[in-house]
């Protein structure tokens, strides 16, 4: 069955999205575990069992969250599964999973259909954009150049639209293989923001979600989840694909090229600790109180143009007393201890500022059972 969920396509513009639940592919990932240290002895006492699915990017680091919880409160269970963001926001409305991980936020129209939904933010990661091109060690791209290829008109490595970015790169006549999610992705929604923030012409924001219609061209693939992406990648010369930040040592050992962005600063970058953080300072002073804030394509020179905040979509109104205090319990603990370089590092992603992690804590604050 369908859910109508409308997602924010940049921070200065909001439009209605579909996100289509049934269109959400797994990745055929999960995994069950009693969760840890709550912060409260009543949740760390109380059994209680909770369930997430959605993003695929988030997944590993749920995964061991869920581990690592087990010390805190060893009687709360947490069963995880990576889905996509879009199955993820879809089973959270519905109330099927207690929690829905998802790289992207809801707007605020979705916020005005669903004011039982909360979107917490709990911390920051990358989206990158990766390559199989014979003899290419490194390469620069555009938003502009991407929208192309993915639109059809770019089909060869050695475009000079392509060429025009790398001077002194020898590209070959290689066929480009295009690939994209075939769930509905927060990945997607990310990549496609980025496209429509460099050049709006080429990808209007009509085709910015979770979920979009790819222009139709030959040389394209539809893979499930991030570990997908990752091996598609690797089996196919001459494509590029969108994978998240999580995923870098599976890309690395594919042998798969990570490309060089520009950002709005007309520099260009790539997802490291200080270039996210470089582009999150530019962006996190704006977040406002509903946490649903674009991190795309920022103007820092120094910074890197695809991060996000990572986010869990609740109900504000959970089934049970018992459920709220086990969740806030949680949810607390994932943005203060689980934010340590011991959970955050293996992953690539980054802590919340303190700011936005105030705004996180007085979200998880209202829940309620």
């Amino acid at each position: 069955m369908a859910k109508r969920i409308r997602l924010v396509c940049t921070a200065a513009a909001m439009v209605p999205l579909t996100v289509l639940a049934a269109a959400c592919g797994s990745s055929s990932s999960s995994s069950s575990s009693s969760s840890p240290k709550a912060t409260s002895s009543s949740a760390a006492s109380s059994a209680a069992a909770l369930t997430e699915t959605g993003s695929t990017l988030m997944f590993p680091l749920f995964g061991a969250w869920a581990t690592g919880y087990k010390s805190v409160a060893p009687k709360v269970t947490i069963t995880t599964a990576g889905t996509g963001s879009g199955t993820g926001i879809a089973d959270a409305a519905t109330g099927t999973v207690t929690i829905g991980a998802s790289d992207a936020y809801l707007s605020s129209a979705d916020m005005t259909q669903y004011p039982g939904l909360l979107n917490i933010p709990t911390t920051v990661a990358a989206v990158m954009v990766n390559y199989n091109v014979s003899g290419v060690k490194s390469l620069k791209l555009n938003g502009t150049v991407l929208a192309e290829i993915y639109s059809g008109k770019i089909t060869t490595w050695n475009d000079p639209a392509i060429a025009a970015l790398n001077p002194g790169v020898t590209l070959p006549a290689e066929k480009i293989i295009a690939l994209h999610r075939a769930d509905s992705s927060g990945s997607t929604f990310l990549f496609t923001s980025y496209m429509n923030s460099q050049d709006p012409s080429l990808w209007p924001a009509t085709n910015v979600n979770t979920t979009v219609s790819w222009p139709t061209k030959a040389d394209s693939l539809a893979e499930t989840g991030s570990g997908g992406m990752v091996t598609g990648c690797g089996a196919n010369k001459g494509c590029i694909a969108y994978i998240g930040i999580s995923y870098l040592s599976k890309t690395s050992a594919a042998g798969l090229g990570e490309a060089s962005l520009e950002n709005k600063a007309d520099k260009y970058t790539q997802p490291t600790s200080s270039t996210i953080g470089a582009a999150l300072a530019s962006f996190a002073p704006a977040t406002p109180a509903s946490g649903s804030q674009s991190l795309i394509d920022t103007s820092a020179a120094g910074g890197y143009p695809i991060i996000n905040y990572e986010y869990v979509i609740v109900k504000k109104s959970q089934p049970s007393a018992n459920t709220a205090t086990a969740l806030k319990a949680f949810l607390d603990w994932a943005v203060t201890s689980g934010s340590s370089s011991t959970y955050l590092g293996p992953v690539g992603f980054q802590p919340l500022p303190s700011s936005v992690v105030t705004t996180a804590k007085t979200l998880i604050s209202s829940i309620s059972g």
